[in-house]
């Protein structure tokens, strides 16, 4: 079993840091190297890193050749990763992923494909699961808190993409969408709180408030700022996603609610809050029960997902070391990419989407390109 384990980084913006501030916490780690074209974004690096001064590269390839790496964290723009994977794949170190998987199913199909015959652990980047008051709430739906599940509801309501660096997320062709690049994080939590694989998906989404006025060599952002999407799974399941992203003001940014036959829980991040409210016959006094989950503060503070990076790191340690399994595989992330491009067609084509239509475009794509 590996004790220390030394991390490499590629992309050091935002989320790049996120990632270094929590890898700094944990025991028996080091940041060895970092890799990013723009000199700006390693520089950025610097703030996180504290007193480690990991050796800079501008390639990925130079990484994969030079660096001493045991595991690297891939948080370079969505439309790179698979180019940014191909040569660590080939070094055969340890890798997570950010999320999406991959802007396209093609580029995704590869990557399942890849790591599936890869030695070390891949890992897909999903923060949202490792949120302590999320993780405490799917396991107690798991549990039976609510009876047997029949619908899930996803908000969140939230501030508009920021600026990165080249204004890369103002366009679908980069991020895969809005529904791909911020929403798979909530169809990767259907899938794992329902336990089953979609089966169509409906949005109904808009571009209504955000980046209207914007312009970047002349052509205006693509991106959706709004929508609804409802999910029908196979084992009959319904799961409903509520996005809007000019509702920065609100008290929570996410909640998530799960009513089954016997009670409804929400989890509310902010606070971090569940709420339990079994069914009472009609009239009666409710009979609400509040549990209020606390992150630690060194968690809170090194990030921006209510702890999630840390948490997350810690599992991903356990994977590299060789006690703890993946817990987010490459074949995750390729299905919330599937939900994702399935909510992009139908925002588009105004109409349901069969998961097939998508998953059986993507194989063929795939064997087109293998």
């Amino acid at each position: 079993m590996r004790d220390h384990i030394r991390y490499g980084v590629v992309g050091t913006g935002m989320m790049g840091c996120e990632h270094i501030r929590n890898i700094v916490l944990l025991p028996n780690t080091s940041i060895t190297a970092i890799a990013d074209p723009v000199e700006n974004s390693l520089g950025w690096a610097d703030a996180s890193l504290g007193e480690q001064r990991p050796a800079r590269f501008r390639t990925v390839e130079e990484l994969a050749e030079k660096g001493e790496v045991d595991a690297v964290i891939v948080a370079s723009p969505n439309y790179t990763h698979r180019a940014v994977l191909a040569p660590l794949f080939e070094r055969g170190v340890a890798i997570l992923c950010e999320k999406p998987l991959a802007t396209t199913i093609a580029d995704a199909r590869w990557i399942v494909k890849r790591a599936a015959d890869h030695a070390a652990p891949f890992w897909t980047g999903m923060e949202y699961r490792y949120m302590p008051p999320m993780a405490r709430f799917i396991e107690q739906v798991h549990d039976g808190r609510v009876g047997q599940l029949h619908m899930l509801s996803i908000r969140e309501h939230r501030f508009p993409f920021l600026v990165k660096v080249g204004d890369w997320n103002r366009f679908a062709r980069n991020t895969g969408g809005t529904m791909v690049e911020k929403c798979c994080h909530f169809f990767d939590l259907m899938r794992l709180i329902v336990q089953s694989e979609a089966v169509r998906v409906y949005c109904s989404a808009g571009r209504d408030v955000n980046h209207r006025d914007e312009r970047y060599g002349g052509e205006a952002p693509d991106i959706i700022d709004n929508s609804y999407t409802v999910v029908d799974f196979a084992n009959g399941v319904r799961a409903m996603l509520d996005l809007s992203m000019f509702a920065e003001g609100v008290a929570h940014q996410e909640e998530v609610s799960a009513t089954g036959d016997a009670a409804r829980l929400d989890v509310l991040v902010p606070p971090g809050e569940l709420v339990f409210s079994p069914r009472v016959p009609f009239g009666t006094a409710k009979a609400i029960e509040r549990e209020l989950v606390v992150v630690e503060d060194a968690a809170m503070a090194a990030g921006s997902h209510h702890g999630a990076t840390y948490y997350q790191h810690v599992a991903f340690a356990a994977a590299v070391r060789g006690g703890g399994s993946v817990d987010v595989s490459a074949e995750d992330g390729l299905r919330a990419v599937e939900i994702g491009v399935a909510a992009e067609r139908s925002a588009r084509e105004k109409r349901v989407v069969e998961i097939t239509e998508i998953t059986g475009a993507q194989l063929a794509a795939f064997q087109g390109s293998t």
